[in-house]
């Protein structure tokens, strides 16, 4: 099963743009409201927190771009964010029967995936930011997480 909000892209870059030119005027008008117009008295600083609370939100939120891929006997994850030079993209690729289990952690708005694999050492914790899937989507990798997890079980009891 393939997986991808990438084609959501456009829009977050969008969002991205509009929260920047959002925070720009805001800073403009801050400084134009503190030199020429005194109006509006400590209420003017809110045009700078509120551009830069929202864009501090909208990157916690984690990277926009994920991507999954099950189709053959390894497993792909690839995590990106639309603004390349912020944190760099998460990319792993295992084979299906080191995958152990998953976990998803939701608060607020915040989502994240656990992916715990055998390794060398012992277990190992992956972790994805997967805020920007929509709840078809998490449904989906879910089950798809749990299929595989499934027969990995199964093969483990027949042998």
């Amino acid at each position: 099963m393939r997986l991808s909000n990438k084609r959501k892209a456009p829009l977050y870059n969008f969002i991205n743009t509009a929260l920047i030119m959002l925070l720009v005027i805001g800073i403009l008008a801050f400084f134009a409201e503190e030199m020429r117009f005194q109006l509006l008295g400590m209420e003017a600083y809110l045009l700078i927190a509120v551009p830069a609370i929202l864009i501090i939100v909208f990157y916690l939120n984690g990277r926009q771009i994920f991507e999954y891929d099950s189709d053959g006997e390894a497993l792909h994850f690839r995590n990106r964010n639309i603004v390349p030079f912020l944190s760099t993209p998460l990319s792993d690729e295992f084979p299906k029967y080191k995958f152990v289990k998953f976990e998803t952690f939701t608060f607020l708005f915040f989502k994240r995936l656990y992916i715990t694999i055998n390794s060398k050492s012992g277990n190992t914790i992956l972790k994805y930011e997967i805020s920007y899937l929509s709840g078809k989507e998490l449904n989906d990798l879910k089950f798809s997480l749990n299929k595989v997890v499934k027969n990995n079980k199964e093969k483990v009891n027949n042998e």
